[in-house]
């Protein structure tokens, strides 16, 4: 069975990695990681984000699963 984007960037944040909307691109063909953190979200994980800079110097969220018991 194919995993939806969806679960691919679930098992991801799970596997204790964050990731950035272009590693998102770059790994999982996912154009809408915000989007994706929403639907995710909604199910009720926990989900931070961080805003990080770029070495271009842009700035770029950056999501991770929330610390427990932090």
């Amino acid at each position: 069975m194919i995993e939806t984007q969806t679960q691919q960037i679930l098992d991801h944040l799970q596997s204790g990695k964050s990731i950035t909307p272009i590693e998102a691109l770059n790994e999982y063909g996912c154009f809408r990681l915000g989007a994706r953190i929403y639907d995710l979200r909604k199910d009720g994980h926990s989900i931070e984000k961080d805003m990080v800079q770029t070495p271009k110097g842009t700035h770029v969220a950056r999501y991770r699963m929330a610390a427990h018991g932090a």
